[in-house]
């Protein structure tokens, strides 16, 4: 069935609530409303208001709520509406979540899934599109899931949801509708951890997630075809943990390396991959890793936000780097 990333993730929802008699989704508005994207629209109506229920608007309080559940045997999700709200519920998220399974010595786990909208690229207003993932893979004990496709959105917030640590599910903004593609309507799940090889090359490894990945496709199709190379890309998925097996396996084979990300450049996802590459395959490399991403600077005024994100065009660019060094 063809759905948009929106409707997938909506009837990985509709699944785990049938499947997991325990699962309960709550948030800001998603009961009747449906969320402030409707991506919970119908649930409350199909599993009534014991399972779906709006919260007051106080986002440490929701996912202070959904530590104490997740002791009591209970698999919460919780829906933060927009990622620049999450800044109050830093220390239940990464602090109490993160390391509950920890401090009880094994006696609790916290399955809470935490679905978080992000990303640019839509002129939303200040505090809604930040990209706060490395802020977020930097806390062990919990899991960041970044899809960039509605298949795989489906499956890994499945995998999310009946995982026994907490995860963050980032869902971007301009994916929601971006597209569509076919999606099987039965449960299905992608494993946690683990990166996708979105198109296998010799030359060169491009390595991106989330609303990244198309531009990243659309530019590399365009310096294959210019130069007669052929490019390796790699979907993430899965941002903590990385799948550092299936980067430094490619690297190894290609011997140069791009990362494209949509956070602000210092101390992010590309800044850790290069990290590792160096620790694991720094003799396989012909040229330095080329990191595009933004500035570093807070996120801008949507008017302008165009010439802040990557582009294709900045990407073609970087590959050349690369290439050409």
């Amino acid at each position: 069935m063809l759905m948009n990333m929106k409707e997938a993730i909506r009837q990985a929802l509709s699944i785990a609530l049938a499947t997991e008699e325990n699962a309960l989704i709550f948030g800001e508005d998603v009961g009747g409303v449906g969320g402030v994207f409707r991506v919970t629209e119908g649930l409350q109506h199909r599993f009534g208001e014991d399972r779906v229920f709006d919260t007051p608007l106080a986002e440490s309080a929701i996912c202070g709520v959904a530590v104490g559940l997740s002791t009591q045997g209970f698999r919460p999700i919780v829906e933060i509406q927009f990622i620049g709200f999450i800044f109050e519920a830093m220390d239940q998220i990464l602090v109490q979540a993160a390391r509950l399974r920890y401090r009880s010595g094994g006696k609790y786990n916290a399955p809470i899934t935490f679905r978080i909208p992000f990303g640019g690229g839509v002129k939303g207003a200040e505090m809604h599109n930040d990209s706060l993932e490395g802020l977020m893979i930097q806390s062990p004990g919990i899991k960041v899931v970044a899809p960039s496709n509605p298949y795989d959105a489906k499956g890994l917030l499945l995998s999310a949801i009946r995982d026994n640590d907490p995860v963050i599910f980032l869902e971007h903004l301009k994916l929601y509708h971006l597209y569509r593609e076919e999606v099987p309507e039965e449960d299905y799940m992608i494993p946690l951890g683990k990166a996708k090889v979105v198109k296998e090359g010799r030359n060169i490894t491009l390595i991106t997630y989330g609303a990244m990945v198309q531009p990243s496709i659309k530019a590399c199709e365009e310096i294959e075809e210019k130069r007669g190379i052929t490019v390796e890309i790699i979907d993430l998925r899965t941002l903590a943990p990385l799948d550092v097996e299936c980067i430094v396996e490619s690297v190894t084979k290609t011997n140069r390396s791009v990362i494209v990300q949509e956070a602000q450049r210092t101390a992010g996802v590309a800044a850790e991959i290069i990290a590792q590459i160096n620790e694991r395959a720094i003799l396989s490399l012909e040229a330095p890793i080329v990191r595009i991403t933004p500035p570093d600077t807070v996120y801008p005024f949507g008017q302008i936000e165009e010439s802040w994100l990557p582009t294709k065009e900045r990407i073609i660019k970087g590959l050349e780097q690369a290439l050409d060094f």
